[in-house]
């Protein structure tokens, strides 16, 4: 045992330095899947139903980098419908920049899509995440750094973000062939991922058709568990937030069976009200 020694205060960190803390991987042959979660010290993923009631600044901060970085943001329907998901809003000046650096981003500075994970293909083609539908954002804009991880303005407050780009939905053979066509009308690519169940691999094959490698799980428990029983996890980011809960929310990963994955801390990061961010990765 020995005392923790080695935390970095984010306070000190520019955004450069942080980009290169949590980069991924160069010369990835196979998708590469970071998980990213908010819990409170006794374990609870959600506050009043919502992810976003434990965010702190910290929180965000780091949210927003792993975006910036990520090819593809990969999420459960039911986190997309509780968190009311858009499309993501990043720099493509800074995402350019990040793929120089062989770290993240995109050459082209397009935003990752957002793959939402469904066996019904029960979403709502009306929603804002979907590019045809009246609630989509419109164009680019600028805004604030939101409360929620769906909020259209989750971005680095006064930077201009690039276009909408096509949500994914993963969903089954077996889900209703008017649902998915409906989804496709509204603008997203729908991809078949299994027969009754989606399977974790088959999702990454898709994506790793697709030039997406850099993976970006944002949840919810379900899917994350189901991840982490098929072996797919390389790494969690975990924020917790300098507070208890208690209640009924979930854990971070629901599964039907246990299992252990051994990870070890590849840095710890602190921020002046407490919250503690570690990025964990396989050992």
């Amino acid at each position: 045992m020995q005392r923790i020694h080695n935390a970095i205060q984010l306070t000190g960190l520019t955004d450069e330095e942080l980009f290169q803390l949590y980069g991924y991987p160069s010369g990835l042959d196979r998708p590469w899947v970071r998980a990213n979660f908010v819990s409170s010290i006794d374990g609870a993923v959600t506050s009043d139903g919502l992810s976003g009631g434990l965010g702190t600044d910290a929180d965000r901060r780091v949210f927003l980098a792993l975006r910036e970085l990520a090819d593809v943001v990969l999420v459960g329907a039911g986190t997309a419908r509780a968190e009311n998901y858009g499309p993501a809003k990043t720099d493509p000046s800074l995402r350019r920049r990040l793929h120089e650096l062989g770290i993240g981003g995109h050459p082209d500075g397009a935003p990752p899509p957002i793959a939402v994970v469904t066996a019904s293909a029960a979403l709502d083609a009306s929603g804002r995440l979907f590019p045809e539908s009246p609630a989509a954002p419109a164009g680019t804009h600028s805004g604030a750094v939101p409360d929620s991880p769906g909020d259209p303005a989750a971005q680095t407050p006064g930077t201009q973000v690039s276009d909408q780009v096509a949500p994914l939905i993963i969903t089954t053979a077996a889900a209703p062939a008017i649902r998915k066509r409906q989804l496709t009308d509204a603008g997203a690519e729908v991809i078949e991922a299994g027969d009754v169940a989606v399977s974790p691999q088959a999702v990454l094959d898709a994506l790793a058709e697709r030039g997406l490698t850099r993976v970006l799980c944002e949840g919810g428990p379900r899917l994350f568990g189901d991840l982490l029983a098929a072996d797919c996890i390389d790494e969690l980011c975990l924020t917790t937030a300098p507070v208890l809960i208690g209640g009924t929310a979930p854990r971070i990963a629901l599964s039907r069976e246990e299992f252990r994955v051994t990870m070890r801390p590849a840095h710890i990061l602190l921020d002046e009200d407490a919250t503690m961010l570690i990025r964990w990765v396989r050992t």
